[in-house]
């Protein structure tokens, strides 16, 4: 029993030392030159949705959630974030390539298209993120439409 009462001190002490170490935040007030909304056209409907179900992961701007105060959360917190901007930054979309560019637009068609994204452990904590079919639909249309148009200016 007094192992076990160590072990829960020794515990407890630990979690609250981590609480002092903080992860820097995502948090950017500015719409850049190169956003997404300033490249290409991007209907405010669409725009909403992405700003609902993915500007969190994917810009330079994150709403962070409470448990995000609470390490080791806040530090899965940020890796996801870091990951999710490598992947794709809405935010400097237009400082891609424009190859890039046609390829992000489809992966972000495919991505919804097949359910991977909004990502499952992100929608389950932000209900507001599940996106409908309806709104499945409208991002998919956008991104195939947009990815032509872009296509044809090659």
């Amino acid at each position: 029993m007094r192992i076990l009462k160590k072990i829960l001190v020794g515990a407890f002490v630990v979690f609250i030392l981590i609480q002092f170490i903080r992860p820097a935040r995502n948090i950017s007030s500015q719409l850049l030159p190169s956003d997404i909304s300033n490249v290409v056209p991007l209907p405010d409907s669409v725009k909403s949705l992405l700003y609902t179900a993915c500007y969190d992961c994917h810009s330079n701007n994150t709403h962070y959630p409470w448990y995000a105060n609470l390490q080791p959360m806040g530090w899965l917190l940020a890796d996801h974030i870091k990951d999710g901007k490598a992947e794709l930054n809405f935010d400097e979309f237009g400082s891609y390539s424009k190859r890039r560019q046609l390829s992000k637009l489809k992966a972000i068609a495919g991505s919804v298209k097949d359910g991977s994204m909004p990502i499952a452990s992100y929608t389950w904590m932000h209900r507001d993120a599940k996106l409908l079919a309806e709104n499945n639909a409208s991002i998919i249309d956008w991104a195939v439409r947009t990815r032509d148009s872009l296509d044809i200016k090659k």
